[in-house]
Parts: structure tokens; sequence; C-alpha cells
């Protein structure tokens, strides 16, 4: 993936060199970025590797899934606080994961650990078992999961492709 990029931002430069204006500016860059992502998808083949833009696709929409569900996390628990009567049962539940590397399982623990309302507390040897602290065991533990189960999948998206 490293090295289609890299050879995508080399074509992006030849092509801004090459281009017969008497200066650089961006939008020729963009367009040599544009004929490099062209060039990389007919030749991608080549490479031994996927294309490397689905990869970058699957990043950016971990990310918003992450953002997304950090925003929503975060408006559940501050109904929670802003609330005259604190009415929440604070807990601890686990979770079994399909993901196994230790980049997959680290990446799934700092993502539920920075979502409010919930934090990884162990992790088995094997990695596949998660000790989670929920703030409110009875409403979080359900919503924890569905953020967990999506986030594996974003997670197996990135590094299994």
């Amino acid at each position: 993936m490293l090295f289609q990029l890299f050879l995508n931002m080399v074509i992006a430069v030849l092509w801004m060199l090459l281009k017969d204006e008497d200066r650089v500016n961006l939008t020729t860059f963009f367009t040599g970025y544009l004929i490099g992502i062209l060039v990389m998808y007919l030749m991608h083949r080549f490479f031994g590797q996927p294309f490397y833009i689905k990869k970058v696709w699957s990043i950016i929409k971990l990310l918003f899934l992450f953002l997304k569900e950090l925003i929503v996390s975060s408006a559940v628990v501050l109904k929670q606080i802003c609330s005259p009567k604190m009415n929440i049962t604070p807990g601890i539940f686990t979770y079994e994961t399909a993901l196994q590397s230790d980049l997959e399982i680290t990446a799934l623990a700092l993502l539920l650990t920075l979502t409010p309302g919930s934090v990884v507390m162990e992790i088995t040897e094997d990695g596949h078992t998660f000790y989670i602290h929920a703030m409110d065991i009875e409403q979080s533990k359900v919503d924890v999961l569905r953020s967990m189960s999506r986030f594996e999948q974003a997670i197996m998206e990135v590094t299994r492709t």
C-alpha cells in the first residue's frame, strides 16, 4: 500500500514538473494525483497487492465510525450526568472478540476506551476476551456490544484486505 501511495505521489510531482506553467500550483498537483490514481488502478495487479485506495477508504470509514460513536456516547453520558437523579448501575462484563493480531486487538481496546461511558479494564492472555467496565451496565452493555461489533468489522476491513 505504501509503495503504491509513494508511486502515486511521484507521478503527481512529475506531472506538476513537466506541466508547462510558470509556477507550481495545487490544481496541477491534484490533476497529476488523479492521473496517478488511474495509472495505479490500471497497474495494481502487477504489484501483488490490492489497490491502495480501497484501504484508504476503509481507514476513512473507521475514522468516521469512531467520530459517530464518540458523539453518540458523549451525548448519552452527558444526558446521564446532567439528569437530576443519577439512575445508573455501573458494572463489568466480558466480550469475546474475533480479532487475532495484537494490532487489531489494541486498536479495538483503544477505540472502545476513547469513547465515553466504557473502558477496557483487561484483556486475557490469548487476547480474545475483553473485560469492560460500563458506566450504566443496563443501558451501556447493549450499546457497547453494538459499537464493538462495528469497530471489529471496520478494523478487519483495514487490516485484512
